[in-house]
């Protein structure tokens, strides 16, 4: 049986052009060898959104921009998590072998108790136990499906490394039941500049948005952060939010033109910006077209939502089984 690759992808806000960089196409080049199984993470995301007049539009919209930006659900299993019971289930029995101190160290928590420290509140302000726990159930997605490998930024690392030590834990006390996964961190991890010259994310409020119309992308791209130098003047290319964005999508040749003109000076911000805007259009306008176009059928999109999740049961189905006689529950 092919090797498994597992990515999860939570539905709060729109997709941007980092996701797309640093999740979307990385992951989508992975299903050329592995088995690819990636999920619509909506359980993951009840930790903030918890109206589902607002959820079910982000599943649709998230589930339309990966096949708009070439996922193929037969090649891929594509499903949505919380149509996939056991995922729950699993979740509540690695919490048995999980250690509370594994969970008091996890980065988010600690950041978060951080933040309440520095402004003078109850360290447990606003934490609900959904996101204490948010890494037993991110074990449960790795090892409900035997994964081998889990493409991760370097944030992103501890994840898998807890999913590592439950499932050592399990295989100790039970016998061989999970494959024990291996962070993937690419050796060049894409990282993308916001329109303010920070990383590109929806907390910063400085994206420029994946499959949105021409012109709400032309408007966001017009609102890049640069200097104020004159295009007469020469400029440093390697300090240009704009290029720093362009040269992931131009061509390699274009864009060592325009670090020439730059240096040379002659150049201004507005026309690179123009470029950039014309640049994303070109290269997206089909996605966006097909996205359009899947959204109009969220029932269609559903129904793939589901086959998909009839496939993940499947592929899980023996593990489960293997657990639950092991705990004695079945």
């Amino acid at each position: 049986m092919a090797k498994i690759a597992l990515t999860g992808i939570k539905p709060t806000g729109t997709p941007h052009l980092g996701n797309y960089l640093g999740s979307i196409q990385p992951a989508l080049g992975l299903a050329k060898d592995y088995l690819s199984v990636y999920f619509i993470a909506d359980w993951h995301a009840l930790t903030t959104v918890k109206d589902g007049k607002e959820l079910r539009p982000l599943i649709h919209r998230l589930t339309a921009t990966w096949m708009a930006c070439g996922l193929d659900p037969e090649k891929t299993v594509f499903f949505q998590q919380s149509r996939v019971p056991e995922v729950a289930e699993l979740n509540w029995y690695l919490a048995c072998f999980c250690a509370k101190g594994v969970l008091n160290r996890a980065h988010a928590y600690k950041a978060l108790v951080d933040e309440n420290r520095e402004a003078g509140r109850d360290l447990d302000d606003g934490v609900n136990a959904g996101v204490y726990t948010y890494p037993v159930l991110m074990a449960a997605d790795i090892l409900l499906f035997g994964s081998n490998v889990v493409p991760v930024g370097q944030d992103q690392k501890q994840h898998v490394e807890i999913a590592r030590d439950l499932a050592e834990a399990v295989n100790r006390q039970l016998g061989s039941v999970f494959t024990v996964p291996e962070p993937l961190i690419g050796a060049e991890v894409k990282t993308i500049p916001g329109l303010d010259g920070r990383k590109m994310s929806k907390s910063y409020d400085n994206v420029i948005p994946l499959l949105a119309p021409a012109s709400e992308v032309r408007k966001a791209v017009l609102r890049i952060v640069t200097d104020s130098q004159r295009p007469e003047d020469p400029k440093d290319p390697d300090k240009c939010n704009v290029l720093a964005i362009l040269r992931h999508f131009a061509e390699a040749p274009r864009v060592e033109e325009l670090k020439a003109a730059y240096r040379a000076g002659g150049i201004g911000y507005g026309a690179v910006k123009e470029e950039l805007a014309a640049t994303l259009e070109a290269r997206f306008a089909p996605a966006r077209a097909r996205y359009d176009e899947l959204l109009k059928d969220p029932e269609g999109l559903d129904r793939i939502l589901e086959k998909g999740a009839e496939r993940a049961r499947a592929l899980a189905g023996t593990r489960m089984e293997k657990l639950r006689k092991k705990l004695g529950v079945r």
